[in-house]
C-alpha cells in the first residue's frame, strides 16, 4: 500500500509560507537599510515619491507633444494659406505679407492697398467676418511694364512724357476672408491671358469673317450678272469692280497676316543691315503719294538725316506705311499729318514719330489698338474695310528690332504714335 501525497503537499505549502515570510521580512529589514540612502541620494524624496513623480513626468511630456503635434497641425495650415495669399492685411490696413504680383497688378503701393475696392472689402470682411468673392479690372503699375515679356510689352515712352503711352490692363477675381479679429486674408487670380485671347479670338472671327465673305458676295453677284440674257454693261462693270476692290482688300488681308507671322524672330545686329531712317520715311512716303494727294492731306517729313538703325528694311518700311496710312485715313481732309525722326533723350534710340490732326482715341481704347484684329469704335468711310492688323504689325516689328511702339492720344485733339528703335551699333 502506497503512501498518500495530501501529508507531502501541506508539507510544501508550510515550507513555502514560512519561506515567503523569511523573505518579506529579510526584504523589510533591508529596505529600511537602504531606503535612507535612496533617501539621501534622491535629496531627501521617497524611493515611492520618485517614482511617482516619474510616471508624471512621462505623462505630461506626452500630453504636449499630443498638443505640439495639434499646434503644429494649425500652424501648417495656417501658414500654408498666408503662403499663397497674395496679402495678408492687419488690423490698422498695414500690409503683413504681400506677394510681388499684388505691386505688378497695381493693388499695392508702399505697403498700403491702393485699390478702393480692395480695401473697402477688407474692412467689411474684417467687421461682418464671412468671405467675399468679385471681379475687378486694374492697370499694371508702370514701373513694372518693362519687365512684361518682350511678346507682350505694348509699351513705350508717351510722347513728350517719361511715362509709358500704354499700360496693360489686368482682369482679377479677388477672394477676401477673415482669419482672426485682426487679420484678413486677399486671394489674387489673375485671368487676364485668357481675356485677352478670348477678346482676339472675338476680334479675329468679327473682322476676318466679313473680309472672306465680301469676296464670295461679290463673286456671286457678279454671276448673277452674267447669267442674264440681257445683260448690262455697266452693271457687271461696277460688280466687277466690286469683285476686284474685295479681292485686293483679302489679298491685303493674306499679306499683312504673312508679315506678321515672320515679325517674329528677333534681328540681330550686324554692318549688313544697318539703315538710314530718314530713307527709309522718305522712301515711304514717295510710295503713298497718290493716296496722300487722293486724301487731301498735308504731310510734312522732316529729321535727323544722320540716324541709322540695324534692321530689316521691308519690316520697317511696313511698320511706317501702316503708321502713315492710319494718320492719312484718320486726318480730315486738309489736315496735317507730321513725321519725324531723332534722337531719344539717352542717345541710345531713335524716335520715329507719325502726329496726326484726326479725331484722337478713347482712353478705354488705347491699351487695345495694338492687339491683333482689333478695330476702334470710330472708323472712317476711309478705315472702315481694315482688320485691325496695321498696329499690332507696328509693335511686332518694333520688338523684333528690340524696340517698342506707343501712343499718345487726346479725343479731339489728334493722336501721336511713336516707334522706338536702338541706334545702329
Amino acid at each position: 500500500m502506497s503512501d498518500s501525497p495530501v501529508p507531502s503537499l501541506i508539507v510544501f505549502a508550510v515550507f513555502a509560507i514560512v519561506g515567503f515570510c523569511i523573505i518579506v521580512l529579510l526584504g523589510t529589514t533591508l529596505l529600511g537599510w537602504i531606503e535612507p540612502l535612496i533617501e539621501r541620494w534622491l535629496g531627501g524624496v521617497s524611493f515611492t515619491e520618485w517614482v511617482s513623480e516619474r510616471l508624471h513626468r512621462v505623462r505630461r511630456r506626452r500630453a504636449e507633444a499630443e498638443d505640439d503635434a495639434d499646434l503644429d497641425q494649425s500652424t501648417f495650415g495656417l501658414l500654408s494659406i498666408l503662403q499663397s495669399a497674395s496679402l495678408v492685411v492687419g488690423d490698422d490696413d498695414e500690409v503683413i505679407n504681400a506677394n510681388p504680383e499684388a505691386y505688378r497688378l497695381g493693388i499695392m503701393q508702399d505697403d498700403r492697398i491702393v485699390n478702393a475696392k480692395v480695401l473697402e472689402t477688407v474692412h467689411d470682411v474684417r467687421e461682418h467676418g464671412g468671405r467675399r468673392l468679385f471681379d475687378i479690372q486694374t492697370v499694371t503699375a508702370t514701373r513694372f511694364e518693362s519687365s512684361a515679356e518682350p511678346s507682350e510689352r505694348d509699351r513705350d515712352y508717351e510722347h513728350g512724357a517719361g511715362a509709358y503711352g500704354v499700360q496693360r490692363p489686368n482682369w482679377l477675381n479677388v477672394t477676401i476672408g477673415r482669419v482672426d479679429s485682426r487679420y484678413v486674408v486677399v486671394l489674387l487670380d489673375d485671368v487676364s491671358e485668357g481675356v485677352r485671347f478670348n477678346q482676339i479670338r472675338d476680334s479675329f472671327i468679327v473682322n476676318v469673317s466679313e473680309q472672306l465673305l465680301k469676296p464670295t458676295e461679290a463673286l456671286n453677284k457678279l454671276a448673277d450678272e452674267l447669267e442674264h440674257d440681257d445683260l448690262d454693261i455697266q452693271r457687271v462693270h461696277a460688280t466687277a469692280h466690286e469683285v476686284r476692290t474685295a479681292s485686293v482688300h483679302l489679298n491685303h488681308m493674306v499679306a499683312d497676316l504673312l508679315l506678321l507671322i515672320k515679325a517674329q524672330e528677333p534681328i540681330v545686329p550686324s554692318a549688313a543691315n544697318r539703315i538710314n531712317v530718314m530713307e527709309q520715311i522718305d522712301d515711304v512716303v514717295e510710295s503713298m503719294g497718290d493716296a496722300i494727294r487722293e486724301s487731301g492731306v498735308r504731310v510734312h517729313v522732316e529729321g535727323d538725316r544722320s540716324l541709322t538703325i540695324n534692321g530689316d528694311v521691308s519690316q520697317i518700311r511696313t511698320a511706317l506705311t501702316k503708321l502713315l496710312e492710319n494718320a492719312v485715313q484718320y486726318s480730315p481732309r486738309g489736315g496735317y499729318v507730321g513725321v519725324s525722326a531723332e534722337p531719344g533723350d539717352s542717345g541710345e534710340d531713335v524716335l520715329i514719330r507719325v502726329l496726326d490732326q484726326g479725331k484722337g482715341i478713347p482712353k478705354e481704347e488705347q491699351s487695345r489698338i495694338f492687339e491683333r484684329f482689333y478695330r476702334g469704335s470710330d472708323q472712317s468711310g476711309r478705315s472702315v474695310d481694315g482688320v485691325g492688323l496695321g498696329l499690332a504689325i507696328v509693335k511686332h516689328v518694333a520688338l523684333t528690332h528690340h524696340g517698342a511702339a506707343s501712343v499718345w492720344s487726346v479725343p479731339g485733339h489728334g493722336s501721336t504714335f511713336t516707334l522706338t528703335l536702338p541706334r545702329a551699333r
